[in-house]
């Protein structure tokens, strides 16, 4: 991908990436691209908007609110996708349409209480640290399906899927392996009647990978904005 190339032939080249990776695993289901615009400025946004792209990923929380002020002329799809403090859910609650880093039932619990009234349920992903990294957030695999019952009884939140950060590796083996353990925990915790239907896996240089495991949702940032500020 040329890295001078304006974002509209970004998203273009990752849009036709996407389709052929689910013709390769023989997918006929489509993707959620989230474009993790973290520290890019309104104006990329907006140039990617003109593009087509409307959903967009944000880990930090003034950041995102200070963007989302300054934007309120676009319908836009904001997910929240970082390291979530527990001084900063109601925020979050109030401003977001998806959460994909919840591992903690207490920071469901505050979601949960947090999210208005007048608003539809807020998505949730479950973060899973298939890595076992003990720097990383996330809960472990055995530890899933036990915090997913727990969150699935909250009010105000709909429990959707699963979220990963993998280890970064360039061996594209282990980049498979680490993606099927996701897919495996997955289908465990549907096999025990969870009914989630996403997998929140893949990023800029292992996003194809992941969609040969099952991705539902990939979240590039780079490959659309070009490298961070």
């Amino acid at each position: 991908m040329n890295i001078n190339a304006p974002i509209a032939q970004r998203l273009q080249e990752i849009s036709l990436n996407i389709v052929r990776a689910l013709k390769t695993a023989q997918r006929d289901d489509q993707i959620l691209l989230v474009a993790v615009s973290k520290t890019q400025t309104p104006k990329a946004i907006r140039e990617a908007f003109s593009a087509g792209q409307t959903v967009f990923g944000e880990n930090y929380l003034q950041e995102a609110l200070s963007k989302q002020q300054e934007l309120t002329d676009l319908k836009l799809d904001w997910h929240f996708i970082g390291p979530i403090q527990s001084n900063k859910t109601s925020a979050i609650a109030e401003n977001f349409s998806w959460v994909h880093g919840v591992d903690r039932f207490k920071i469901a619990q505050r979601l949960s209480t947090g999210r208005p009234d007048h608003l539809p349920t807020l998505n949730i992903c479950i973060q899973i640290n298939v890595s076992d990294e003990a720097s990383k957030s996330g809960v472990r695999l055995q530890d899933a399906l036990a915090l997913a019952i727990e969150i699935k009884q909250l009010p105000h939140l709909k429990l959707r899927g699963l979220m990963t950060i993998p280890a970064p590796v360039t061996d594209k083996m282990i980049q498979h392996t680490q993606f099927k353990a996701l897919k495996d925990c997955y289908v465990n915790l549907n096999n025990h009647g969870l009914m989630l239907d996403t997998l929140s896996m893949g990023m800029s240089d292992d996003y194809l990978i992941a969609i040969a495991e099952g991705a539902t949702i990939v979240r590039v940032g780079s490959a659309i904005f070009g490298a961070r500020n």
